[in-house]
This record gives structure tokens, C-alpha cells and sequence, in this order.
């Protein structure tokens, strides 16, 4: 039987592609995540009303208004051609520098203590969020071009430029913001960006020993840091105090058991455990799923993270690839931060888990990763059964991972 005759193939850098169908499971797994997120928050919104003083249904229809918002993004992100961002990296620096000014120059109060919010009637706008999404297609751009170039590990025009915008960022980010979990965020995106495009393992680890030495230095120099590093060693020992949160995740994770109290059932969640819809949301679905619910969304995350993974490997050139890769690091690190906070692994950072946590700011900027790595999974590179159908095929150029890809779906 002679195979079915699909559309022409597009050469673009020597690689060949052509439009076909996006990665479906990818949205499913998101969607999965977006209703376990609704669901939890929706069961323990009884308890957040009564501590706020508002409507019982307030979180749910927030939480509501954030995914349609979500959606909204997700469909302009998968339907924008993802080579037009390399013509807005300049837009979105400016954006982003702006927001941050803003939210610097903008007081704090007793709901935000830190300098991180745009705040405007009864909405908030976390900078850091477009500050992360604009790094991505910065960083892209120009680790594509240095690539191209062959400079890649060039100290003047690779690792001096990326070293300043890093200390620049960190010096905004964590110290003008105190924001430590974006700022290991924000490390995750350039490290793996940086690595996959070319920087070798010795300069990687020289790097983190550069980073450990800085932290190392900060933590022993601060009366501050250093309580809140022992408070991490050992929670038990300041339970009423700086220990409060760590101490009462620990609970609800440990109260969930093997099944959970279900859906209905909570105690933390009513005064006990603080921001038990944001940051501390996975400690209260451990406590209403128990073991097996959270394996399950685990799982849900595993396989989402590995369909990312995918698309990184048959990504269609460079700039594309780096762009999947900083979303990936952007998106697993936070989900790592948050969890390991839940269960004692890591320090309490303030970061929510994506696509579950109560939130505006970061669910819709979760949602438009996910919308341009969906977009980008259309133009996935083909097989060389795939190709021989329609053109001869060409050695790829450059250090890429083509011609491994079958389009049958």
C-alpha cells in the first residue's frame, strides 16, 4: 500500500518540518491540573470566606475569572506564530522593566510586604511573572544567534553579557524584591537555556559553585537568613513562630493518610495552614486526597513535563528549542519549590504551583507557556520515512535532534 501523500515540506535551516497536528495531550494533561486546582480551592473556600470576610463563592469565581483569562492567553499564545516573538523582545523587556518599576515604587502593606505587586482596585499584578516570560525570549534569541555564530562559549560575547543581565535581575529580584524562589526560578531558566546551547558540564558546575559560595556568604552574614536556615533544618524547634507554616504543611500532609478525609473534610484549611490556596495548596490536597490522590496529580505532572521534553527534542530550530526549554525550566522548578516546600525538602519560598495554586498573575502566565509550547509542537520535525515522501532529505545543522520523528498521531 503506497503511503498517504501529506502536505509539502517546509526547509527551514536545513531541517524539515511542516505544519501538522499540535500535541493534544499536553492540553489534556493542563486541563486536569486546571479542575484539581479549581476543585481544591472550591472545597476550602468555606474556610478562606469566613477568615477574609467575604462571599463564600469568592475564590471560586476569581479562581473562574483567572482560567477564562487563562484560556484567553492560551489561544493567543497558540495561534500567534511563534517565530513573531523574536521581533517583541524588545516590547517585552521595556514591558517588563516597567512593571517592575512600578511595583518598586508602589508601597507595601500588611497583604503584600514586598515590593513585588501592581496593585489596582481589587486586582494584583506580580512583575516577576513578565519579568521570567520576557527572560525566556530574550535568552532564546540570543543563544540562538550565538549558536549560529559558533560563540556560545565566548567570554566576551556570551558569558559577560548573560553574567551582567543575571546579577542585574538577581540584584532586582532578590534583593529589591526579596523574592529567593523567583530568583532560583530564574536561575533554573538561564542554567538549562545556557546548557542545552551549548555550555559545557565544568563551566555548569563552576557556576553553582559560584552561586553556593555567593549564598553560602549571604546566609552567614544576616541574623535573618541564618534563623530562617535552621528553621528549615528544623521546623519542630519554633512550631508557634517562624516554624508555623513548615510545622502545619507537615500536618496536613501527614493527616491525609493513604485516601484522604475527601473533598469535604478539611482542618487546615480553616485557620491553621496559611495561604492555603496559594502557596500551601499541595499540603491541602495531600490532606484531602491523601497518598494516592497526590501520586496521581504527581503523575499528571510527570507525564506533562515529559510531553514538553518531546517537543524540546523535535523542536523545529534553535530559538524555538531554547524557548520550550526555559518554559520547561520555569514551570518544573517552580512545581518542584512548592512541593518540596510542602513536605519539608525545601525551604518555604512563597512560589505557587502552576496551574493549581490560587491566582491570577501566575496561572495566566502558566497558561500562555503551555499555549506556545502547544503552538511550537505544530511544527515538530518529521521522520525520514515522512520526508522521503516529498523531498529528499538534508543533514541538520548544528547541534539539533531532528529526523527521529514520525507525524502519525
Amino acid at each position: 500500500m503506497q503511503p498517504r501523500r501529506r502536505s509539502a515540506v517546509i526547509q527551514r535551516g536545513g531541517v524539515a518540518q511542516r505544519r501538522h497536528k499540535p500535541d493534544y495531550v499536553l492540553l489534556v494533561l493542563t486541563a486536569i491540573l486546571l479542575v484539581v486546582g479549581l476543585v481544591t480551592i472550591y472545597s476550602i473556600s468555606p474556610g478562606l470566606a469566613i477568615q477574609r470576610n467575604v462571599s463564600e463563592n469568592y475564590y471560586v469565581n476569581k479562581q473562574l475569572i483567572a482560567i477564562g483569562l487563562g484560556i484567553v492567553t492560551f489561544t493567543a499564545m497558540a495561534t500567534i506564530p511563534y517565530e513573531t516573538w523574536k521581533k517583541l523582545q524588545k516590547p517585552l523587556i521595556g514591558a517588563a522593566i516597567v512593571a517592575t518599576l512600578i511595583a518598586l515604587a508602589l508601597p507595601v502593606s500588611e497583604q503584600y510586604p514586598a515590593h513585588r505587586w501592581i496593585r489596582f482596585g481589587g486586582l494584583s499584578f506580580q512583575s516577576v511573572e513578565l519579568v521570567k516570560f520576557a527572560l525566556i525570549f530574550i535568552l532564546a534569541g540570543f543563544l540562538a544567534d550565538r549558536m549560529r555564530r559558533g560563540e556560545v562559549n565566548d567570554i566576551d560575547k556570551s558569558v559577560k553579557p548573560i553574567g551582567i543581565a543575571f546579577v542585574v535581575i538577581a540584584f532586582v529580584v532578590a534583593g529589591l524584591q526579596s523574592d529567593l524562589g523567583s530568583t532560583a526560578v530564574i536561575i533554573a531558566i538561564m542554567g538549562l537555556m545556557w546548557f542545552v546551547a551549548g555550555l559545557p558540564v565544568k563551566r555548569v558546575l563552576l557556576l553553582l559553585g559560584a552561586i553556593a559560595v555567593v549564598f553560602l556568604l549571604a546566609v552567614s552574614t544576616s541574623d535573618y537568613r541564618r534563623d530562617r536556615v535552621m528553621t528549615f533544618m528544623n521546623p519542630e524547634r519554633d512550631c508557634q513562630a517562624a516554624g508555623y507554616q513548615a510545622c502545619q504543611a507537615l500536618i496536613a500532609v501527614g493527616t491525609g493518610g493513604l485516601f484522604g478525609k475527601g473533598i469535604g473534610h478539611s482542618v487546615q484549611a480553616y485557620g491553621y495552614l496559611p495561604e492555603a490556596a496559594n502557596d500551601s495548596i499541595f499540603a491541602v490536597i495531600a490532606e484531602k486526597f491523601g497518598f494516592v490522590g497526590v501520586t496521581a496529580i504527581l503523575c499528571v505532572f510527570w507525564a506533562f513535563f515529559t510531553r514538553v521534553k518531546n517537543i524540546i527534542e523535535r523542536a523545529p530550530d534553535n530559538f524555538s528549542r531554547l524557548v520550550v526549554v526555559g518554559l520547561l525550566a520555569w514551570l518544573s522548578m517552580q512545581a518542584i519549590i512548592n512541593i518540596g516546600a510542602m513536605i519539608g525538602l525545601l525551604p518555604l519560598k512563597g512560589i505557587t504551583l502552576p496551574f493549581i495554586s490560587y491566582g491570577g498573575t501566575s496561572l495566566i502566565f502558566a497558561t500562555a507557556a503551555v499555549g506556545l509550547i502547544f503552538n511550537i509542537s505544530r511544527y515538530t520535525t518529521f521522520g525520514v520515512h515522512d520526508i522521503e515522501e516529498t523531498a529528499p532529505p538534508r543533514k541538520p545543522e548544528g547541534r539539533r535532534y531532528a529526523l527521529g520523528y514520525s507525524s502519525r498521531r
